[in-house]
């Protein structure tokens, strides 16, 4: 099989929430896995400068109205959460532990449920009981997680994570890395399938 498509994100991203619904059938249709990557926006736009689109004048107004049609459009389930944006380091580190403790396919669906909590039913994920109880619901054992998400190696696992994503020159959610060209955004779906399907656009 090719080389899998590098998919960063970032829990607080609905951008990167839509992504996260889509990404995985995009890949199958091309004989591709994906290997994801949670990443922290607020250590990124320390290096870059950027802030959250929500955060800047007129952006912010239009950012709001365009989540709610672009899930509209593509028939993704959305609700403007309540607290927003928010932190998503235990969210982050509880994917990480995941996949360390229990494999990629149970972190996968993990961080569709984290993803499924705050946009659809308002959870706040920057609670880590809340993202522990999250872990519970998919039959994760929430002790296990808080205890996991909250040491030391799963921290300097994140950061590494982070260091290294901003290295391959990720700056934003979603970021989508798949033999050597760079997408950022759901809006490049598009030009993602076109460059997977003839290896170049």
């Amino acid at each position: 099989m090719a080389d899998a498509i590098d998919f960063y994100f970032d829990f607080s991203s609905p951008y990167g929430y839509f992504a996260a619904s889509r990404i995985e059938a995009l890949a199958a249709k091309h004989d591709r896995n994906v290997d994801w990557h949670p990443v922290l926006l607020g250590a990124v736009f320390k290096t870059t400068g950027g802030m959250p689109l929500s955060a800047i004048p007129m952006k912010g107004d239009y950012s709001f109205h365009d989540f709610e049609r672009t899930a509209r459009f593509h028939r993704i389930p959305y609700n403007r959460p309540s607290a927003f944006p928010l932190p998503t380091q235990a969210a982050a580190r509880a994917m990480l532990w995941v996949r360390t403790t229990l494999g990629d396919a149970k972190a996968v669906e993990f961080a569709k449920a984290v993803y499924r909590a705050y946009f659809v039913d308002g959870v706040n994920i920057g609670e880590p009981s809340a993202v522990a109880q999250i872990g519970s619901g998919i039959g994760i054992d929430p002790a296990a997680l808080t205890e996991g998400l909250n040491s030391e190696p799963i921290k300097d696992k994140l950061k590494a994570d982070v260091a290294q994503a901003m290295a391959r020159g990720v700056f934003g959610s979603p970021f989508m890395i798949v033999d050597g060209e760079s997408f950022w955004g759901f809006d490049r779906f598009d030009q993602l399938d076109a460059f997977l399907k003839n290896g170049k656009i």
